[in-house]
């Protein structure tokens, strides 16, 4: 989520044989969790697509093959499994450690700020720092301060590069009075976003649009953009990891320092923010590289839980 250049190097595309494990063998879920943390650490994987360590990535896989909330987890974690859901558990901890692919895919779902989403290989699998702001920094009670005070008077607002999606169903849900319009240039990504607009129920707010950034949204101005594009930089590009390589390259890519879309989403934001809005964009580790492209520009870093500077925020007028 977030830090896609982050994770470790490659690791080898070789598998370990899996060890014979008959399913009795294996009785709760936390014994079913267990195993897999060790398959886990044994097949080297990396850990960045929603879940940042095996354990909670073994938590993930099993309570989904269980059709649990992973909020869930600890009501059941001593619970019994039945030799039918054992044999499911140790095939998808099975193609985890043997394909490679992002966990996700595997059950296609992820969740952000608790709520579900589906995802395939047509998207990148969402792990944005930008929902965790939204409910934090606009018009929150938590006492972080509030980028904009009044959430409820946001009318309209433009996410860029929306992939999944998910974005802006959270972006719906920060500001319930606003109209999203979400744009991303490929149509399978489109095809995935559509779903989960449909599952959220939020086809009459979130309206979708195939282009090039701000272009099918013509001279429309917003009182907030989301961003979140591709931003991997040459050298995260070529160290990035199996599971990342199995995402959509056009989701990662950012050119030599990483700010090839970056830039051009900032050169024009001023063009579609109302006089009190501002962008909101994610850019992971290329804010040297930002501040040193645009030195006058007084760039706000938000930090989250699990980020430091890789969000910023810049109202219109600083623009």
């Amino acid at each position: 989520m977030g830090k896609r250049a982050k994770a470790a190097a490659s690791r080898s595309s070789v598998a370990p044989k899996p060890p014979k494990v008959s399913p009795g063998e294996l009785v709760t879920l936390l014994d079913f969790v267990r195993y897999a943390v060790s398959r886990f650490h044994e097949a080297k994987l990396t850990f960045a697509h929603g879940t940042t360590d095996p354990v909670a990535e073994a938590a993930f896989l099993v309570c989904e093959t269980l059709h649990l909330h992973p909020d869930q987890f600890e009501s059941f974690a001593t619970a019994r499994i039945t030799a039918h859901e054992a044999r499911a558990i140790l095939d998808v901890v099975s193609r985890r450690v043997s394909s490679g692919k992002p966990a996700a895919y595997l059950v296609n779902k992820i969740y952000m700020r608790g709520l579900p989403f589906y995802v395939d290989e047509r998207v990148i699998v969402p792990r944005s720092f930008i929902g965790e702001l939204l409910d934090s920094h606009f018009g929150s009670d938590e006492g972080e301060p509030s980028l904009i005070d009044d959430a409820g008077a946001v009318d309209n607002v433009l996410e860029l590069c929306t992939g999944s999606g998910c974005l802006a169903v959270l972006a719906a849900r920060a500001f319930p009075n606003a109209q999203i319009d979400a744009v991303d240039i490929s149509k399978d990504a489109l095809a995935v976003a559509a779903r989960n607009v449909g599952d959220h129920g939020l086809q009459e707010r979130v309206m979708l649009h195939r282009g090039d950034l701000y272009a099918p949204v013509a001279d429309r101005r917003y009182d907030l953009i989301i961003a979140n594009p591709p931003y991997v930089d040459a050298e995260g590009m070529a160290g990035l990891p199996r599971e990342c390589r199995a995402e959509p390259k056009l989701a990662f890519d950012g050119g030599a320092d990483g700010l090839d879309v970056v830039r051009r989403i900032l050169d024009q934001a001023s063009r579609h923010l109302s006089a009190d809005g501002g962008l909101l964009c994610e850019i992971g580790r290329c804010r040297s590289a930002l501040e040193a492209a645009y030195p006058q520009t007084p760039f706000l870093w938000l930090d989250t839980e699990d980020s430091e500077g890789e969000v910023f925020w810049l109202g219109a007028a600083d623009m």
